[in-house]
């Protein structure tokens, strides 16, 4: 957005906040679509950014589910059952048989004891479910190879549930292809083995590549959509296997979002300049930022004529030294009412916040449906609610 723009919106709408281009965002699926050329599916991983599903339900193919809290989302914004896999780490039975109700597509095992309880309810229900097994990759997420094989081999102990494939999740913010393409050799030998020594022949495979995004403003953003068409040749030879839907958060949302601050109050100590924000870490997370010390893309939009080219170090409103949002900042005739806009932040940022510290104000959502065409997603909500003990004061 130009700055323009980014005064109208703070004129209009106040700060902090912040803005997703649903434009944006639509471009870049329509271009990873491209690349998949139908080879493959598109999951979104709606923790990366709740405030997308309405559009990324219409634009992906599934929408990653890993919460009770995340379907009652889905469920108010009525997305179709069938768009939603049921994934993620303690789940209890009235949470799954919630999500059965609801009638999510396909369900993630993440345990023998996950694996149990989904098909005890699913025998309650009178339902056949459709289940992916996570196989662990080295973390507290998913299964190991034997429990999954297990499961495989006693299906009578496991009725009205159906395997249908494979989760498999290593992390994020990975910048060598290489770990993917080795991954998915992985898995590829795996669901050979599974079939000729097993005897099943699994439909599904959900990967998660981890695929790296540019964040900081160093960093190369010549091609943002470079990760993805770098293992795209082994995800089709995977998808020959089975068919494959890549799960993502952050390379779907990233660069459609901005968030919107303002300068309250400039100061000079002990040869540091400190430029204070109505916003801060609360709001603000970019992984692997270092507290500051790696610099996001930013934007100045001045509200004076002073030209005067100082080094700031930007922080927020919270009482914690913890809060810096920026170690160094070259800026000219920085001034009390400027606003500074945070670009890439698009995903997680939105729900990583530690909203509740110190009761702040959440700051506002807007989507950017098109130039000065905007939907308010969330007002300006008090936090201080929610750290109000409900106990009568006598």
């Amino acid at each position: 957005m130009n700055e323009k723009e980014l005064v109208e919106i703070a004129k209009d709408y106040g700060t902090p906040c912040y803005v997703f281009d649903l434009a944006s965002l639509r471009t870049r699926v329509e271009k990873m679509r491209k690349i998949a050329d139908g080879k493959y599916h598109l999951c979104y991983s709606i923790k990366a950014n709740p405030f997308l599903i309405p559009l990324m339900s219409e634009l992906a193919d599934h929408l990653e589910v890993c919460s009770p809290g995340e379907l009652s989302i889905c469920e108010h914004l009525h997305v179709p059952g069938k768009k939603i896999l049921y994934s993620g780490v303690n789940k209890t039975p009235i949470d799954i048989q919630e999500a059965m109700t609801y009638g999510a597509d396909i369900f993630t095992a993440e345990s023998l004891k996950h694996m149990r309880e989904i098909s005890a309810e699913a025998v309650r229900e009178n339902k056949m479910i459709p289940v992916l097994l996570r196989l662990n990759a080295g973390s507290q997420f998913g299964m190991s190879k034997q429990d999954l094989l297990y499961i495989i081999d006693h299906p009578q102990e496991f009725p009205h549930t159906e395997i249908e494939g494979i989760h498999y999740f290593a992390g994020t913010q990975r910048r060598k292809t290489a770990k993917q393409l080795k991954e998915l050799d992985l898995l590829k030998d795996l669901y050979h083995e599974i079939e000729t020594e097993h005897g099943l022949k699994l439909k599904k495979l959900e990967y998660g590549p981890g695929l790296c995004v540019s964040m900081f403003d160093k960093e190369d953003y010549s091609d943002t959509l470079r990760p993805m068409k770098d293992i795209h040749e082994e995800l089709c030879s995977i998808a020959d296997t089975a068919d494959l839907t890549i799960e993502m958060g952050r390379f779907f949302a990233t660069y459609c979002g901005t968030y919107i601050s303002k300068v309250m109050d400039l100061k000079e100590n002990e040869g540091v300049n400190y430029c204070i924000i109505d916003g801060g870490i609360n709001h603000i997370n970019y992984y692997g930022s270092m507290m500051g010390m790696n610099r996001p893309v930013l934007q100045h939009i001045k509200t004076s004529k002073d030209t005067e080219e100082k080094k700031w170090c930007i922080c927020g409103s919270l009482c914690s030294t913890n809060d810096v949002e920026v170690r160094v900042f070259d800026a000219k005739g920085l001034a009390v009412n400027d606003l500074i806009a945070f670009n890439n932040i698009g995903a997680y940022s939105i729900t990583e916040g530690i909203y509740l510290f110190l009761s702040r104000t959440m700051p506002k959502v807007l989507l950017r449906n098109a130039e000065d065409d905007y939907t308010v997603a969330r007002d300006f909500t008090e936090s201080s609610v929610l750290n109000t003990p409900e106990i009568v004061v006598k």
